[in-house]
């Protein structure tokens, strides 16, 4: 009798197993997989600011979680929050030169993860695996 299929469950094992290899290698740097998240966000930004609400809308987070990340983030140094200039409601974030540098080592930490990860598959299964990926996650 053929065992029936479970992809939800391997995807979980995956994304579990990735989730505690990356908090595990981001441990020595003093962050989460989240505040990496952040850091990252705010490094491809316009002049390395967003405001707490567009942080909030990118990471999908509520403003609860998106406060508290960034909190962390300003005790360690890696971001400052400041008021908006023109509206005193609004409050921005901008990572700092500590953030860069940290978000340029996590960076290379992850890339040698995901060479570890597809270093099981060809060239061209990569492309595919990457191809189907996309595919599932667009039809969420």
């Amino acid at each position: 009798m053929e065992q029936a299929r479970d992809c939800g469950m391997l995807i979980k094992q995956i994304h579990d197993e990735l989730s505690k290899n990356a908090n595990n290698a981001l441990r020595s740097q003093n962050i989460t997989l989240a505040q990496l998240e952040v850091l990252d966000q705010l490094n491809q930004a316009p002049e390395g600011r967003y405001s707490l609400k567009e942080l909030e809308q990118i990471l999908h987070v509520a403003q609860s979680t998106a406060a508290g990340i960034i909190s962390r983030l300003e005790q360690k140094g890696f971001v400052v929050g400041f008021g908006d200039a023109g509206d005193r409601r609004i409050k921005r974030v901008q990572i700092t030169p500590a953030g860069v540098e940290c978000v340029r080592t996590a960076l290379h930490h992850r890339a040698e993860a995901e060479a570890i990860l597809l270093s099981s598959l060809t060239e061209a299964e990569r492309d595919v695996f990457y191809m189907l990926l996309k595919k599932v996650r667009d039809s969420l």
